[in-house]
């Protein structure tokens, strides 16, 4: 197993970062870029370096330094619409901490990086001290997505079962000191 290196970003990261989130959107949800869902992807800088409660994690590949990872962190809950309101309601920014954009290039899937990212976004938000609730939406199609954010965490809200098949976000909470 390679040995990838896991560090919040630097500015110098950005690029291959969002190269990362951008193909992810493309490829995998098959939306492409949509500026109100996607908009801190083409500035992470503004969204994630800048505030002080947020973050920005990037994973390299040992043996080119490539950002093959991303997964960040922010205060901001879950907005509504486009989210049921009853989870913007349970849900608050400024007290939710908030997983984003925790995206594994393919070929690098499946080797525990997600799971080595979420692990470092948890403690900071523990760190952190003014969160009380971590929260993350999912698209079941994103191969894998469901099934790994169903180890970590709990569903809160599955829309396949609310939307008559309208949309297929799943929404979890994940336990603070898990």
């Amino acid at each position: 197993m390679r040995d990838y290196s896991i560090r919040a970003a630097s500015p110098d990261d950005l690029e291959g970062a969002r190269a990362v989130m951008l193909d992810t959107v493309y490829r995998d949800f098959r939306t492409g870029y949509v500026p109100r869902w996607h908009g801190d992807v083409i500035d992470p800088a503004a969204a994630y370096l800048v505030p002080a409660r947020h973050t920005l994690l990037v994973a390299l590949d040992p043996e080119d330094g490539t950002v093959v990872a991303t997964a960040a962190l922010d205060s901001r809950g879950p907005a509504h619409p486009p989210n049921p309101r009853e989870l913007a309601e349970r849900y608050p920014s400024g007290e939710t901490a908030q997983l984003r954009r925790i995206y594994v290039r393919p070929e690098h899937r499946r080797r525990g990086l997600a799971r080595r990212l979420v692990d470092e976004l948890l403690a900071f938000a523990a760190a952190d001290g003014g969160y009380l609730s971590v929260y993350l939406h999912t698209d079941p199609a994103v191969p894998g997505a469901e099934p790994f954010w169903r180890t970590i965490g709990k569903v809160v809200h599955d829309e396949r079962e609310t939307t008559g098949g309208a949309s297929s976000v799943v929404h979890f909470e994940i336990p603070m000191g898990r």
